[in-house]
C-alpha cells in the first residue's frame, strides 16, 4: 500500500515542477514587486480617469480671451479663474513623464532583484538542482514580468491617449516632446521590454544585486539618452523652400531653418526660406522604427543571457 501511495504522488510532484510552477515560483518570489506594480497601475488609471472627466473643463481656461471681453473672445479674468487646466495638464504631463523612464526602475529591478540578488545568495542554484534546468529557470524568470508589463504599460498607453482627448498641445504638448511621444505609442512597451533584457543581462553578467541594478539602470538611461538625440533621423524629414518668409504650422516638429537675403541681411523681406521639419504624419513611423530598434536590443540581450547562462552552468 505505501509503494501504490508513493507512485502515484510521483507525477504531482513533476506537475508543480513544471512550467506552471515555475510560473507561480516567480510570482510568489517577487509578490512585493507585483503588489508595488499593481498599486502604480491603480493609481495611474485613477488619475487617468479623473483627467478625462476633467477635459472639458480645462479646455474652457485653455482659450484666447481680451480685456475687456468683446469681439466673441471672453474676458482675461474670467479665464484666469478657471485653473483646472493647470491640473489637467499638470497630472497629464505627470503620467506621461512615468510612462516615458518606467524602464529605469524595470532595468534596476531586473538586475537587482529578479537577477543578480538570486546568483548572488545561491537560489537560482538551488532551484536548478529541482529537476529545473537553468534555461527554463531564465525563461520563466523573464516571461512572466514580460507578460505583466506588457500588459500593464499597454494598458496605461491607451487610458493616457484616452484621457489626452484632441491632444491641445497647449495642454498635453506637442507630439514631438520626449513624454509625449513615448508615453502615446508602442515605444512605452519597446522600453519596457528593452531595460527588463538588459537589467537582467547585468545581473547575469555581475552575479551581484546591487552591481546588477546599477549598471542594468546606467544601460537603460544610455538607451534612452542615444534614441533621444537621434530620434528626428530614424524617418527622413521633410524639406520645404519657398521664396521670401513662410511659417510652418505649430504641428510640425522644426528640425532646420535657412533664410536667404540679398545683399543686406536683415534689411526687407528674405529672398528665399528653406525649413527641415516632420509633419504630424511622421508620428507614427517614428513609433514604429523606434519601437523595432528597442525590441531589437531586447531581443539581443535576451539571446545574450541565455548565451551566457549555458557558459557558466553545466
Amino acid at each position: 500500500m505505501t509503494t501504490a501511495l508513493t507512485a502515484t504522488s510521483a507525477p504531482a510532484d513533476r506537475t508543480r515542477r513544471g512550467p506552471r510552477g515555475l510560473v507561480w515560483t516567480v510570482l510568489r518570489v517577487h509578490r512585493t514587486a507585483l503588489a508595488f506594480w499593481a498599486l502604480a497601475l491603480l493609481g495611474a488609471t485613477a488619475v487617468l480617469i479623473w483627467m478625462y472627466v476633467i477635459a472639458d473643463e480645462a479646455r474652457k481656461g485653455n482659450v484666447p480671451c481680451m480685456t475687456p471681453a468683446r469681439d466673441g473672445f471672453p474676458g482675461c479674468a474670467s479665464i484666469e479663474s478657471i485653473t483646472v487646466d493647470d491640473v489637467y495638464a499638470g497630472w497629464i504631463g505627470l503620467v506621461a513623464t512615468s510612462l516615458t523612464y518606467a524602464i529605469l526602475p524595470v532595468a534596476a529591478w531586473a538586475g537587482g532583484a529578479l537577477i543578480g540578488r538570486e546568483l548572488e545568495s545561491g537560489t537560482a542554484r538551488l532551484a536548478w538542482t529541482q529537476s529545473i534546468t537553468p534555461t527554463r529557470w531564465l525563461a520563466a524568470k523573464l516571461a512572466v514580468p514580460a507578460v505583466v508589463l506588457t500588459i500593464g504599460t499597454g494598458g496605461l498607453v491607451l487610458l493616457n491617449n484616452w484621457a489626452r482627448g484632441d491632444g491641445d498641445p497647449d495642454l498635453v504638448g506637442d507630439w514631438y516632446n520626449a513624454d509625449a511621444f513615448i508615453g502615446t505609442g508602442p515605444t512605452t512597451v519597446g522600453y519596457t521590454l528593452a531595460g527588463l533584457a538588459l537589467g537582467a543581462l547585468a545581473g547575469l553578467l555581475l552575479r551581484r544585486g546591487l552591481a546588477g541594478a546599477g549598471v542594468g539602470l546606467l544601460a537603460a538611461l544610455v538607451l534612452c539618452g542615444v534614441l533621444e538625440r537621434f530620434r528626428e533621423d530614424l524617418w527622413p524629414a521633410v524639406t520645404r523652400s519657398r521664396a521670401g518668409e513662410f511659417e510652418l504650422p505649430r504641428s510640425a516638429w522644426q528640425l532646420g531653418w535657412d533664410t536667404t537675403w540679398g545683399r543686406h541681411p536683415g534689411e526687407g523681406e528674405p529672398l528665399a526660406t528653406s525649413a527641415t521639419f516632420h509633419p504630424r504624419s511622421h508620428y507614427w513611423p517614428i513609433q514604429y522604427a523606434e519601437t523595432g530598434i528597442l525590441l531589437a536590443v531586447a531581443a539581443a540581450a535576451t539571446l545574450a543571457a541565455f548565451w551566457l547562462l549555458r557558459r557558466r552552468t553545466p
